[in-house]
């Protein structure tokens, strides 16, 4: 079954190790790119798909198993880096996604992205990071919280609404809150999501690095530099560390800037997916060559409050329904 909105974003499923597996998509042909979500859900790319499908692209941003709106249930075992990286090729294949493919990946599933890059899990062409956990980041320290037994419905719930809220930032909304919030009412998605939680574990990025150096994949780091816990001076870190690799700074943002900033994120993604005869985006329009910030950046606004809309203003794409 699948739900539609006039925008063309598409909410479907495939059947994965005999369990749905939900993604956004839009129903037409080009090339294929990976969105990966970490300890929130497919909804973090919402704002970019349509834009993505625009040019040309054929976005699929899928919810992890027993996360979001897919099936299935996370155990400790299947909610680790490795694990999540093998079904995330299990799904890229029933797809029907062949040969080389760009993967962008948010908070772990920038891990998850990592590690099918290293581990030829997947033939990755390009790779994009957004506010993703690297290096020692993480588990942050609301993560963390709860990788041990006893917490209650209303202490997930309680403590996703922060996290939430914070990771909007002037995007934070009363109803893109409940929005974001929605999967975590169920059950089996707080079970599956307090596994992902148990298993986070920073040996697995730290594990990549070594491989990431002598890699030659073209890199793009995308980053709002206001995120309190996956800070600036990781990606920068990475930025200078790891070869073919541009880092570009999304102000006024926080740990999700596809909410803040869907404009900006949508063309770099664009820019970089598309670009064939260079190996960084640096040339890309819109972008200064090492600047490492967006040419046309808007005068700095403060937050909006969380009552307010203002962060979309420059997305009138209505979210897709869900059922």
């Amino acid at each position: 079954m699948s739900d539609t909105t006039e925008t063309e974003v598409l909410r479907t499923a495939v059947q994965v190790d005999g369990e749905a597996a939900s993604y956004l998509t839009v129903e037409r042909d080009g090339p294929a790119v990976l969105l990966l979500h970490g300890t929130y859900w497919s909804r973090v790319w919402l704002p970019v798909v349509a834009r993505l499908a625009d040019a040309g692209l054929r976005p699929l941003a899928v919810d992890l198993p027993g996360l979001g709106r897919s099936g299935g249930e996370l155990t400790p075992e299947t909610a680790t880096v490795p694990a999540l990286a093998d079904w995330v090729a299990r799904f890229a294949s029933a797809v029907g996604i062949r040969g080389a493919v760009p993967v962008a990946g948010h908070d772990i599933g920038g891990a998850i992205a990592q590690h099918l890059l290293v581990h030829d899990r997947l033939e990755v062409s390009r790779l994009a990071l957004v506010n993703s956990v690297t290096y020692d980041s993480w588990p942050a320290p609301h993560v963390a919280r709860f990788r041990g037994p006893g917490a209650t419905a209303r202490d997930v719930l309680a403590a996703r609404r922060q996290a939430v809220t914070a990771a909007l930032a002037g995007a934070a909304t009363e109803q893109r809150v409940a929005d974001y919030l929605a999967p975590w009412t169920d059950p089996r998605v707080r079970r599956s999501w307090t596994a992902l939680a148990g298993a986070a574990d920073s040996r697995y990025t730290l594990d990549l690095v070594p491989a990431l150096r002598r890699s030659a994949t073209p890199k793009l780091l995308l980053w709002g530099e206001d995120d309190g816990y996956e800070k600036i001076a990781y990606a920068e870190r990475f930025a200078a560390e790891m070869p073919h690799t541009t880092l570009v700074r999304i102000p006024d943002a926080d740990h999700i800037p596809m909410e803040n900033a869907p404009g900006t994120i949508a063309r770099t993604l664009i820019d970089f997916f598309t670009t064939q005869a260079c190996t960084s985006p640096t040339s890309a329009p819109g972008i200064r060559p090492r600047d490492q910030t967006p040419a046309r950046r808007p005068p700095t606004r403060r937050p909006a409050p969380p009552n307010t809309a203002a962060a979309d203003a420059d997305d009138p794409r209505p979210p897709v329904a869900d059922r």
